[in-house]
């Protein structure tokens, strides 16, 4: 049979048609091309598998069996469990999912499921899954239900309704060969040698239809490594550009305002603060413009290190902008720079769009001749009318809160100035070099002193009621607390707890205290105005979502209560945690399950340290999740799995790297292959090599 075209849409491929192509659409997969690449993104191991009658309590294991029985049960909290009992040849074993009622509409009698978790002793031995797999659904399957007969390794692929993981599998499987015809290897031969990498024929055969799960992992690395060299092309390229284009300002480092600022601060600077300093000095007193990211942790001190840049801006005669999502934390930003600058005699102007017409008027005639020299605003900033005389410096804040066209709006105001932006969600290294790959990278792990030390404990449903009283305790003694939810009303397809009840219930639970509810459907004006009475201490307790992740910063907040913990990442937990601890006294991040608490809560409870929560953060994510937001200038990976493939990472940079020395527009004909991927997996970028 001949191979398929590339292009050729996936409802011409036998055994597909309409209804199969319809669904395939819905994962992405419309051409032959793309079924080829629906990678795996986990595989089982029959060998691994755990018979059912061996499963012992304490274990952690993973069992395949068909569900031949089912039910909900009510608890006296009002909790709904779902169970199925599983059966495999040896014999039967109850899996339990507390808080996900909702199951039972996904998994019916008769299915197969893979299911992976920690064996407990309740009335005998239960599963509590932390991972659930349909592997077989005899009302959808034509073909032999029985999983394990495809062979000892089984690939397991991205599934949609009307197209389980087994069909896929079975589709694949018998257009494999004739797919795999059309692949051409773009990668020279002495360099598959060079990194010991399969041909990429071998490779795609490999993870569709392993031998063995050594075979998926050695075909994984080599398309995982052609991923991360399409994206390390196109990281390289845009930094041979940017070195020519970043012809900028060289700064005089004059020691005024500067040395004014280091011996008025309160506190020493950290050392991470030093080291950050003398690398921003360093950009900014060079004839190239900055493009610098300052990484932090939560309480690190990135606003003092921002200010010392700035002020080295105001020493030169320059402008200084500072941008951030929202008007609170604008505010926020104002208010602590107006503090820090009293004894310069400095004085940062905001503008924000709330701000009267006569106002705003004002301050955009005050930057246009220069009299207002340093500025914090909110995309405000961005309007058309906001003109500078000499922009020296922009600072932008939560940097992954912008587009890249609204940056490059703020940055355009000015005449090639230096450019400083600002992340609180630490990422590792490795993740740091692959999204951030065109900017020069400074962080920041020491936390200053004169912050207070957060406790951090994992809490069972009966421990609910002494946490809350815990929380009431706080705020009677002049505390104040949050409450965070991971919805904002209850739902039949979630049994969760959410934050408008949960505001009624403290409400009348806790009647001598003031109780108030922000959430995402409160119109942004009303949103802030509830942060700003909880910061001033109008309101002693704070239910929200995740609303408050970042852009409030009240050093009074002792007490974040975190319900349904397991319903969030571990960075997005960190973020929450970082709300409390911003004061001297000691404060508390109590988490609240109902089931039994899973390992990566524990790990979180044990560390403060979020660099390191950001690699549990990672190594919990399983090959082709995706990494980061979808925004322009970012990534997405399906294949390369980070931290794991960081060795692999720093080949592939050091590959595009010494090619494009060779070969900037990899014009050569060798090397067309390798731009036409490229291009193909990053289209947005072509523009990086239509410039000489």
């Amino acid at each position: 049979m001949p191979a398929p075209r590339p292009d050729t849409p996936v409802k011409f491929l036998k055994g597909i048609g309409e209804r199969r192509a319809e669904a395939f659409a819905r994962l992405g997969v419309v051409t032959a091309q793309d079924l080829l690449w629906h990678i795996p993104f986990r595989y089982i191991d029959a060998s691994s598998v755990t018979e059912m009658a061996r499963a012992r309590v304490g274990d952690e294991v993973a069992c395949v069996g068909k569900v031949v029985a089912k039910r909900l049960m009510p608890t006296r909290r009002g909790l709904r469990i779902f169970t199925a009992v599983l059966r495999d040849a040896s014999g039967l074993l109850e899996c339990a999912w507390p808080g996900q009622a909702f199951l039972d509409r996904t998994i019916q009698v008769g299915q197969t499921l893979l299911v992976a978790g920690t064996v407990r002793f309740y009335h005998g031995r239960q599963l509590n899954p932390s991972e659930m797999i349909v592997l077989a659904d005899p009302e959808h399957d034509s073909a032999d239900p029985d999983p394990m007969n495809a062979g000892r390794v089984l690939p397991v692929y991205r599934a949609t309704e009307g197209l389980s993981h087994k069909v896929i599998r079975s589709l694949l499987d018998q257009h494999l060969d004739g797919l795999i015809g059309m692949v051409r290897d773009p990668l020279p031969e002495e360099v598959i040698r060079a990194q010991g990498l399969s041909p990429l024929a071998e490779a795609i055969r490999a993870v569709h239809r392993p031998g063995s799960t050594l075979e998926a992992e050695t075909g994984r690395r080599r398309l995982a490594f052609d991923e991360l060299l399409d994206l390390q092309l196109m990281l390289a390229r845009a930094r041979i550009l940017a070195r020519r284009q970043r012809r900028g300002t060289a700064f005089t480092v004059r020691r005024t305002f500067t040395r004014q600022l280091a011996e008025s601060l309160p506190w020493p600077l950290t050392e991470d603060q030093k080291r950050a300093l003398q690398e921003i000095t360093a950009d900014m007193t060079a004839p190239q413009r900055m493009h610098r990211l300052l990484m932090g942790d939560v309480g690190t001190g990135k606003t003092v290190v921002a200010l010392f840049a700035m002020l080295l801006a105001l020493e030169n005669e320059a402008q200084a902008a500072l941008m951030a999502p929202t008007e609170l934390l604008a505010e926020q930003h104002a208010a602590t720079l107006t503090e820090l600058l009293t004894p310069l005699e400095v004085r940062p102007e905001l503008l924000l769009g709330r701000l009267s017409t006569t106002e705003k008027a004002a301050r955009r005639r005050q930057l246009a001749s220069g009299q207002l020299r340093l500025v914090v605003g909110t995309h405000a900033l961005l309007e058309e009318s906001v003109a500078f005389q000499r922009l020296g410096l922009v600072v932008i804040d939560e940097q992954h809160r912008f587009g890249v066209e609204q940056r490059s709006q703020l940055i355009a105001k000015g005449d090639a100035p230096d450019v400083l932006l600002l992340s609180a969600t630490p990422i590792p290294r490795s993740l740091a070099l692959t999204r951030f790959g065109d900017l020069d990278l400074s962080t920041l792990r020491i936390r200053p002193p004169g912050r207070g030390r957060v406790r951090t404990g994992v809490r069972s449903g009966s421990q609910r009621e002494a946490a809350l009283d815990f929380a009431q305790e706080q705020c009677r003694a002049g505390r104040q607390a949050y409450v965070v939810l991971p919805v904002i009303e209850e739902s039949e397809r979630a049994d969760l707890r959410a934050a408008t009840t949960m505001s009624e219930a403290l409400a009348a639970r806790w009647p001598d205290l003031s109780v108030g509810l922000v959430h995402g459907r409160l119109k942004p004006a009303e949103r802030d105005e509830r942060m700003r009475r909880f910061r001033a201490g109008e309101l002693q307790v704070l239910v929200a979502t995740t609303v408050i992740e970042v852009g409030i910063d009240v050093p009074n907040a002792t007490v974040m209560v975190i319900e349904h913990p397991e319903r969030f990442g571990l960075a997005q937990l960190h973020q929450l945690r970082g709300r409390v601890g911003r004061g001297a006294s000691e404060s508390y991040c109590i988490l609240l399950t109902d089931g039994p608490a899973p390992e990566r809560l524990k790990a979180f409870a044990a560390t403060n340290d979020g660099f390191l929560i950001a690699e549990l953060d990672l190594q919990e994510r399983k090959m082709g999740d995706l990494i980061g937001a979808r925004q322009a200038g970012e990534v997405e990976l399906r294949v390369a799995r980070l931290p794991d493939d960081q060795e692999l990472l720093g080949s592939a940079r050091a590959l595009a790297e010494t090619l494009l020395q060779r070969d900037p527009l990899l014009a050569e004909p060798r090397h067309h292959p390798l731009r036409e991927r490229a291009l193909l997996r990053y289209p947005r970028a072509m523009e990086l090599f239509r410039t000489g």
